[in-house]
């Protein structure tokens, strides 16, 4: 894989969206993790102004002490970028507190702070013309659908969905992205038990991505046990999700009922 060439090409990919839209710069939520890490720094390497914030909610002290040490970096290595620490809980505990007890479940409030995320990170950038960037990459946005619809899937551009997440581990080490990030186990942050996405999910990302490339080109060869069971947890959660991943459903009325 070229790297750097991918590199320059993101970097000159949001350059002239950016310049099309008519808008400001970008506005990126770091997590602490490697998506949200690489593409922030790329929209640094446009030179335009970038807005990055931490929106920790009940967060575990690593991701945030590694969110805020990348803003840290970005302040220090790139001149446009701004990084605003803004923790959501006392919001977030205010708003459950508000719904009746029985919606309280763990996925419906993991989704919540997905959400509130969102409409955070749209304040921000509507206050100062910005667009908003997803961090979301190939194997999440368009394989097993790994996001929360409206809530990190609500973005203006997206800039690495393209990429596997071993590529964007590439990207990464060429980038300079710290080694906190490179080696912490992904997670999605909306837990207070800090699960990591493999165990949600049952399946590393190397795996997600090779279940992803055979479904596209099948081969003749007989698939051992784990290879089963990966297309298997692969092709459960692409038909659960496919509905984030396709456009929304219109009613088209026939035009004679219109008439």
């Amino acid at each position: 894989m070229k790297t750097q060439k991918i590199i320059d090409h993101i970097v000159q990919w949001l350059d002239t969206y950016l310049d099309k839209s008519g808008l400001s710069g970008f506005a990126v939520g770091v997590s602490g993790g490697i998506d949200s890490a690489v593409t922030s720094t790329l929209c640094a390497k446009t030179g335009k102004p970038v807005l990055v914030l931490n929106m920790p909610i009940h967060q575990a002290k690593d991701q945030v002490s590694r969110s805020l040490n990348h803003m840290a970096w970005l302040e220090k290595h790139f001149d446009t970028v701004n990084g605003i620490d803004m923790p959501l809980t006392p919001i977030f505990d205010q708003m459950k507190a508000s719904f009746p007890g029985h919606i309280q479940d763990g996925l419906t409030m993991a989704n919540t702070r997905s959400r509130l995320r969102m409409l955070t990170l749209y304040a921000f950038a509507s206050s100062q013309k910005l667009l908003v960037v997803g961090t979301g990459n190939k194997v999440e946005d368009f394989g097993v659908g790994f996001y929360t619809k409206y809530g990190d899937g609500g973005v203006d551009l997206s800039p690495i969905a393209d990429l596997m997440k071993t590529q964007v581990y590439a990207l990464g080490k060429t980038l300079g992205i710290s080694d906190d990030i490179l080696t912490a186990p992904p997670t999605d942050g909306l837990w207070e038990d800090d699960r990591t996405d493999e165990s949600q999910i049952g399946a590393t990302y190397e795996e997600l991505e090779w279940a992803m490339q055979y479904l596209e080109s099948p081969q003749k060869n007989t698939l051992n046990d784990r290879q089963q069971k990966i297309i298997s947890i692969y092709k459960g959660f692409h038909a659960a999700n496919k509905h984030k991943m396709d456009p929304i459903p219109v009613c088209h009325i026939p035009d004679e009922l219109k008439r």
